[in-house]
């Protein structure tokens, strides 16, 4: 972030040299604040500093019916295409294949499992006791923004050092922000193939930082 500042350091390295130690650090570390408070808002509204928005997770696979009663929209021969079959106590066939009674026809069928069209919920009637109908997740989806407890206070920190103020991710966490902010390749669990993470650039100034920064310290000074 240090180059996009530079305009901000060029502008304001005279004045702040002019004030004591007390009076710098004070003002540093509330541009800090301000700055890192500013980086988290942009981070949850999923976008880089150049106002890109972040390139969205990838889907996660569909959702696998339990061995238990099940619902789903399958294609059919009959008026508007599909009709809703209700499954009980199915097993899984060659390929993908579920074999179970169909309760419409009261039957033993098969279906293809990539032809599905929709999952729907198990009507209260049908639905088994021990599943609920529910649908097994083959991993869970998170719907929550990306990053969002990575850019909390506790990772995403300010501060004053020697050379000015820093704005930052700390400890583990800077290690996960750089992969991500660069796009390296890491390893998403620990028995998993290392991947290359699309680039999402989490810490830069925008125009609107430089100036609200620029405002802090000439309020600053200005005042009495």
């Amino acid at each position: 972030m240090a180059d996009e500042l530079a305009e901000v350091e060029r502008l304001a390295g005279a004045i702040l040299r002019n004030l004591s130690p007390a009076e710098r650090g004070k003002i540093l570390r509330r541009m800090g604040i301000a700055l890192a408070g500013s980086q988290r808002r942009r981070i949850a509204a999923q976008r880089a500093p150049d106002g890109t928005p972040f390139e969205p997770r990838k889907e996660k696979q569909q959702g696998l019916p339990s061995r238990g009663a099940t619902c789903f929209l399958y294609p059919s021969g009959g008026p508007g295409g599909s009709r809703r079959v209700i499954m009980k106590s199915f097993t899984w066939g060659t390929g993908r294949m579920m074999t179970g009674f169909d309760i419409e026809t009261g039957a033993i069928r098969s279906f293809d499992f990539d032809k599905v069209i929709k999952w729907l919920p198990v009507p209260d009637e049908h639905r088994n006791t021990s599943t609920g109908g529910r649908l097994r997740r083959r991993s869970s989806l998170r719907r929550k923004a990306m990053f969002r407890r990575l850019a909390s206070a506790r990772f995403l920190r300010a501060g004053v050092d020697d050379q000015g103020m820093w704005v930052g991710f700390t400890g583990k966490a800077s290690q996960i922000a750089d992969i991500h902010h660069s796009g390296l390749r890491d390893k998403p669990s620990l028995r998993g193939n290392a991947i290359r993470y699309p680039k999402r650039e989490l810490l830069g100034a925008t125009p609107d930082d430089r100036e609200m920064l620029l405002d802090l310290l000439f309020a600053h000074v200005g005042t009495p």
